[in-house]
């Protein structure tokens, strides 16, 4: 079965989409939290809020959950 990217319903903080990148992964969704809030602050925060809200509108939930 192919593998899909989709936000979590279960592992989330706001929108799920560190939680469906840790399961699409397979890594710890607070070790993608912290090097989002790291590159939140390395990049003056612009491109990683409209990263967040891109990826929020064009990954969908998961159905499974």
């Amino acid at each position: 079965m192919k593998k899909r990217l989709y936000r979590s319903k279960k592992d989330r903080k706001i929108a799920g989409i560190c939680g469906g990148l840790g399961e699409y992964l397979e890594a710890d969704p607070t070790f993608l939290r912290l090097i989002f809030v790291l590159l939140f602050f390395v990049t003056g925060g612009a491109p990683m809020i409209i990263t967040y809200l891109i990826g929020w509108i064009i990954i969908p939930v998961n159905p499974e959950e």
